[in-house]
C-alpha cells in the first residue's frame, strides 16, 4: 500500500530530474548569444569548460548540475520495485551518463586543442596535466552509458509495450544517435591525424543535443506511466 501511494510521487519526481537534466545538458547553446572565442563547427563542446577560458566555470557548473539531475532521477526510477530486466539495464545504463558526465566536470581541459594551435601541440607532446587524459576516459563513459541507456529504454519500451511516445520516437533518436556518433569519432580521428576538424564541433553537438531529446522525451513517458509494471503475457497461439 505505501509504495502504491508513493510510487507516483517517484515518477513524477524522477520526471522533473530528466527534465532539468536535458535543460542543463543543452547549457552549451548559450554560445549562440554570448561571445567564447570557440568555434561552435570546429570545436569540442567540452572546450567551453576549458579551465583557461572566461566561461569555462559556468560550462563546468551546468554540465555537473546535468549530471547529477540525471543520476538522481535514473536511480529514483531503480528504486521501483518489480523493475523488469531490460528497463532495469537501461535505467543503470543512464545513471552511468550521469555520473559519468558530473565527474567529466570535474576534470576540465586544461585549454582548448582544436582553438588554440599551441595548446594543440602540448597536447601530441604529452605536455598537458593527466585531466586531459582523465577527460578522455570520463567522456568515454558518459557515451557509453548514453548509447546503452538510449537503446535499452528503446527496445524495453517496444518489449513491453510501454511508453508509446518512446515505442514511435525512440528507434529515429536512437539511429540518429548513432549516426552522429560515428560523424564525431571520425572527425576526432581526423583531427588527432593532423587532417583537420571535419565539422567536430557541428558533429558533437548534434550528439549532445539528441540525448537532450531523448531525456526529456523519457522524462514525458515517466510522468505519464500509472501503476505497476508487470511483463507483458505472450499471446495464445491461434488454435486451428
Amino acid at each position: 500500500m505505501t509504495d502504491t501511494r508513493t510510487a507516483p510521487v517517484r515518477r513524477r519526481a524522477a520526471a522533473v530530474l530528466l527534465c532539468a537534466g536535458a535543460v542543463a545538458y543543452t547549457a552549451w547553446v548559450l554560445e549562440l548569444a554570448v561571445a567564447t572565442g570557440i568555434d561552435p563547427v570546429r570545436a569540442y563542446v567540452s572546450e567551453l569548460a576549458a579551465a583557461d577560458q572566461p566561461l569555462g566555470g559556468l560550462f563546468r557548473a551546468t554540465d555537473l548540475a546535468a549530471g547529477l539531475l540525471v543520476l538522481a532521477g535514473a536511480l529514483l526510477a531503480l528504486a521501483a520495485p518489480r523493475r523488469r530486466p531490460w528497463t532495469t539495464a537501461g535505467w543503470a545504463a543512464l545513471a552511468l551518463f550521469g555520473a559519468a558526465t558530473a565527474l567529466d566536470s570535474r576534470l576540465p581541459l586544461s585549454c582548448a586543442p582544436t582553438t588554440d594551435p599551441a595548446c594543440a601541440a602540448r597536447e601530441t607532446a604529452g605536455l598537458v596535466p593527466a585531466t586531459h587524459t582523465a577527460h578522455a576516459v570520463s567522456s568515454s563513459l558518459a557515451l557509453t552509458g548514453a548509447l546503452a541507456a538510449l537503446f535499452l529504454l528503446t527496445f524495453a519500451a517496444r518489449r513491453y509495450d510501454q511508453w508509446p511516445a518512446l515505442a514511435r520516437f525512440g528507434p529515429p533518436l536512437v539511429l540518429a544517435e548513432l549516426a552522429a556518433t560515428c560523424w564525431t569519432l571520425s572527425s576526432v580521428a581526423a583531427f588527432t591525424a593532423g587532417r583537420g576538424t571535419w565539422a567536430l564541433g557541428l558533429g558533437q553537438r548534434l550528439q549532445v543535443l539528441l540525448v537532450a531529446l531523448y531525456l526529456a522525451l523519457l522524462a514525458g513517458c515517466t510522468a505519464r506511466t500509472t501503476g505497476n509494471e508487470h511483463p507483458r503475457k505472450p499471446k495464445p497461439e491461434a488454435r486451428p
